[in-house]
């Protein structure tokens, strides 16, 4: 079976039928391959599968083994209560899950081994995934069951993420808690591991057996598939994943459809699904509540990813919610190999950290570009509902308590391979409803995030717009209705940046400030500025013929 990405676009709306004039072109996307499978069942419970919640079963790998060697067909899991050490897929099984079934896995970390993959972009040394295959073809996890991750017994907890009732039952019930008593660990070796600098990092000369002693703290993900083709993951929920949950990882054709990821907000690194280095792929229908990044496109980290050279392209992205998570849709911030061709339509974003967030840093390399983004609706977000952010290592998008809100001072540096780049980006259709801050753009001097365009927007929120080292931004019939006023709209060190039929909060203190030396062409159009207390205000050595207003 094939679904053909081009014509899927017709679904997506007008926007998606054609990119935006600096692309030039309407998108060419190949197909995605849908993996089928024979017609033939096996039953774990002919393997002698028992399902009491107690019994260590081997026999859904067994399962699986047996189904691939016969040609392929689907391993079905009845209901039932159904405890497994981890599992690895087979070429042409699909591993359905019944309506009622939950598959456990161990709790025991002697049930998992370390083996050599990559985590965050970079090569490392993990205790392998719950569900693992590399190299695959013809693979799918389907079904209306429950995939348990037992993550609590891997990760570590924040005191302050607890109220005191719960970090007191954590801390009484075994573990042990760091010097500063404000962080708890499963066990001694976890809380050596946090101790280590980039712990989990394969450096030249090591081996997996150096490793042994952190064991602990190298913490599975739930599902890593690598290397692999013809993907399918439907209906199934994931929850209490140790680390990321769905980690589809340098493979392609990959379909995820109604599937659900549930993972505590306090988990650390908990991603719900992460697509590292993949092509030609569809998410839909899918509903993540997760500790960390909802849905995240990567490609590898620094060097490590501009050498392998494998963007994440020819995707959609539609009709899915994203709960508590810090980024709704969040490319990066391991993007080094790059990212394009991205379609992301019809979400909703509730209660997470950030909405819509593009991040990188210096040294990480890589080009994003060619996004196009239609109709977000968003509630009670944290920190920014739009974000493009090049220096995201400097300063996190939601400052803790007692932290300076003021964006920092941001020195040039020459260009070189690790200079990241933003481009070609076009969102429209957008509501929030509460935010920190509307929209923020932070480039770099000596590479400003380029070629973004804004439309229809109605953002509810504490700042309107922040946006520092940015080239050719343009927002288009978009409401910002701040709370703050002082300024509605700033721009900083930024050209050719227009700003058409801008709505804003009536009564506002200030509409517009703009400062640095390199503001140049900035256009405020079609806007009624009678609204503001005070129109515009310059900083030193901009000149008035900086802004055009009509």
């Amino acid at each position: 079976m094939k679904t053909s990405l081009s014509s899927a676009l017709l679904v997506l709306g007008g926007c998606f039928a054609l990119t935006t004039a600096s692309a030039g072109t309407t998108p060419n996307l190949p197909t995605v391959k849908v993996p089928e499978f024979r017609k033939d069942t096996v039953n774990i419970t002919k393997f002698g599968a028992i399902p009491d919640g107690l019994t260590k079963n081997t026999a859904i790998q067994q399962a699986i083994d047996a189904c691939s060697k016969a040609g392929g067909g689907v391993v079905l899991v009845p209901r039932g209560h159904w405890v497994t050490a981890g599992l690895e897929m087979r070429n042409n099984v699909n591993l359905h899950l019944a309506k009622g079934a939950l598959v456990q896995f161990s709790d025991q970390h002697a049930d998992y081994h370390l083996i050599k993959t990559s985590w965050e972009g970079v090569d490392a040394v993990r205790n392998q995934a719950l569900i693992y295959g590399e190299n695959l073809e013809n693979i799918a996890v389907t079904g209306q069951g429950v995939f348990d991750g037992a993550g609590a017994t891997w990760r570590a907890v924040k005191k302050s993420k607890l109220t005191e009732t719960q970090w007191k039952r954590l801390v009484d019930g075994g573990g042990v808690v760091n010097d500063k008593k404000d962080t708890w660990y499963p066990s001694a070796q976890a809380l050596k591991g946090s101790t280590i600098t980039e712990a989990f990092y394969l450096k030249p000369g090591q081996d997996v057996k150096d490793f042994e002693n952190i064991k602990d703290f190298l913490r599975p993900d739930m599902l890593v598939l690598a290397k692999s083709k013809r993907i399918l993951l439907e209906g199934v929920t994931f929850q209490n994943s140790p680390a990321w949950s769905l980690h589809p990882l340098m493979s392609e054709d990959i379909t995820v459809r109604n599937v659900t990821v549930l993972n505590p907000e306090y988990g650390q690194n908990t991603d719900a699904i992460d697509l590292e280095s993949c092509k030609n792929g569809i998410i839909e229908g899918c509903s993540f509540d997760v500790g960390d990044d909802g849905i995240c496109i990567k490609s590898g980290r620094d060097e490590q990813g501009r050498k392998r050279g494998m963007p994440t392209e020819n995707f959609i992205i539609r009709d899915t919610k994203v709960y508590h998570a810090h980024g709704g849709f969040v490319i990066g911030s391991e993007m080094s190999g790059g990212a394009r061709n991205l379609y992301v339509s019809n979400c909703t974003f509730m209660g997470t950290d950030v909405g819509l967030r593009f991040k990188a840093a210096r040294g990480r390399g890589g080009v994003v570009e060619n996004i196009f983004i239609d109709n977000i609706d968003m509630k009670d977000i944290v920190g920014q509902a739009i974000i493009f952010d090049m220096y995201y290592m400097a300063k996190d998008p939601v400052p803790l308590a007692g932290e300076s809100t003021a964006p920092p001072v941001i020195k040039p540096e020459p260009l070189n391979e690790g200079t990241p780049q933003f481009r070609h980006i076009e969102i429209k259709n957008v509501t929030c409803n509460g935010a920190e801050t509307g929209i923020m753009v932070r480039g770099l001097p000596e590479m400003p995030i380029k070629d973004i365009s804004i439309e229809n927007a109605v953002l509810q929120s504490k700042k309107g717009l922040l946006c520092i080292e940015a080239e050719n931004i343009r927002l288009k019939n978009v409401t910002l209705l701040s709370t703050e006023t002082k300024p509605v709209l700033e721009v900083q060190n930024s050209k050719d940046i227009t700003l058409d039929n801008i709505r804003y909060t009536p009564g506002a203190e200030l509409l517009m400030r703009i400062t640095g030396d390199r503001a140049k062409n900035i256009k405020l159009v079609n806007t009624d500025r009678s609204k503001a207390k005070k129109e515009l205000e310059l900083g030193d050595k901009v000149s008035k013929k900086v802004l055009s207003l009509r």
